[in-house]
């Protein structure tokens, strides 16, 4: 019977960040909510109380991320990532109908509902992407982690350069993007987000990747800041609008650059048993993925299977006929969703997270009536910027974890 051998390549994981970058850009559409909320309040009549819960609405969809999680041991990632597209479709084209006046007097329930399932699709794509590459990059958590949740980050940023220079300023027409263009980037990178064998030697490479990476989004994050600024300042061209717009998805397909130079240019690197059996004079020897075991050539024989003794496999459970102890897992370690609700880092954590982030987001689920309270009518300057500070924060948060964690 023929031996079943890992496959140990280093493109398919880079491939698929390359898309999963394309997927936490397109999550961040509930950062695009002051874009509309002064459509709603305007168009459907609502008062600045409506607006508000409106508001929270989409916070507690973005936020509901425990059924992406728990699902992301179960299902696979083009499925969760089928879910979110779902979501997106269903709920901001329930948006879009009511704000675009083709359905009439939609009930504010049911648009609290429809913001909820809409924002939750940024759930699903965030955690597909993260927790795929996480396992695709285990020796990169953290810098991989800060790059992909800075990139939820400075998607506002780039849905503002849409809005204000693709979508003339009209949330309509955002809200149809959101509701047919975000499912359709989602469906072209569902094939490439997938789980890949690591390889099993240590890349010196993979350091400069991710610095590459790092460095074309700050790159990207000061673009957009600047671009934003100057549409607004400056009566643009059309042409000159969609040159600018242009250049932004270039920025987006740079990572593309790293399996490229990895096709054209592969770099020699083995794993350590390679290197070690070169050393010694051995050919490298490929490590099956099944391996046969002692208990696996008894079960050939049915009356040795039948006399094996209590005493030989309590032998067999154990190293060096010493029995093998259960324990809880360490911190640093995975944890069972049991063991992590006993667990007072966790609960620290929660309420970190839920504290620090409530004062984030009160502000920008506000800056609309921020910016009017200041007589600033266009509050695309306002979101533009609040991105790019939210991009740094996460940046920066990822970059420091690595450094104290090492």
């Amino acid at each position: 019977m023929p031996k079943l051998v890992e496959k140990t390549g280093s493109r398919p994981p880079w491939i698929g960040l390359a898309a999963a970058i394309w997927v936490q850009m397109a999550a961040g559409t509930a950062s695009t909510f002051p874009l509309y909320s002064a459509a709603l309040k305007s168009v459907l009549g609502f008062n600045q109380q409506q607006v508000t819960i409106l508001g929270v609405a989409g916070e507690l969809g973005g936020n509901m991320g425990l059924l992406p999680g728990y699902a992301s041991n179960m299902l696979a990632p083009w499925a969760m990532l089928l879910i979110g597209i779902s979501s997106c479709f269903l709920g901001y084209g329930v948006l879009w109908l009511s704000l675009s006046q083709i359905v009439h007097d939609l009930p504010f329930w049911l648009l609290f509902i429809a913001l909820v399932i809409a924002t939750n699709s940024c759930s699903w794509f965030m955690t597909t992407s993260l927790v795929t590459n996480m396992r695709n990059f285990p020796m990169s958590r953290g810098p991989l982690a800060g790059l992909l949740k800075a990139l939820i980050g400075i998607s506002g940023a780039a849905y503002t350069v849409l809005f204000s220079m693709l979508l003339h300023h009209s949330a309509s027409n955002l809200l149809l993007f959101l509701t047919v263009g975000i499912p359709v980037l989602c469906l072209a990178s569902m094939h490439f987000i997938r789980p890949c064998v690591p390889a099993t030697g240590e890349d010196p490479s993979e350091p400069v990747y991710f610095a590459f990476l790092l460095g074309t989004s700050i790159l990207l994050a000061a673009y957009l800041v600047v671009t934003t600024v100057v549409s607004e300042v400056y009566s643009l061209p059309s042409v000159l609008r969609y040159v600018l717009v242009a250049v932004m998805v270039l920025f987006l397909f740079s990572p593309l650059a790293i399996p490229i130079k990895m096709t054209l240019l592969p770099s020699n690197v083995k794993s350590s048993s390679d290197n070690l059996a070169k050393e010694e004079g051995e050919s490298p020897q490929e490590e099956p993925l099944l391996i046969s075991s002692t208990s696996d050539s008894n079960l050939g024989s049915p009356l040795k299977g039948d006399d094996v003794s209590d005493m030989d496999i309590l032998l067999a459970e154990g190293e060096s006929g010493i029995l093998k102890k259960k324990r809880k897992p360490r911190r640093g370690e995975d944890f069972k969703v049991g063991q992590v609700f006993v667990k007072a880092d966790f609960w620290l954590l929660w309420f970190a997270y839920l504290l620090g982030m409530g004062s984030g987001v009160t502000v920008s689920n506000n800056l609309a009536q921020i910016g009017f309270a200041y007589g600033i009518k266009d509050t695309t300057v306002l979101v533009c910027i609040f991105s790019f500070f939210n991009f740094t924060g996460r940046l920066a948060s990822g970059a420091l974890s690595e450094h104290f964690v090492k």
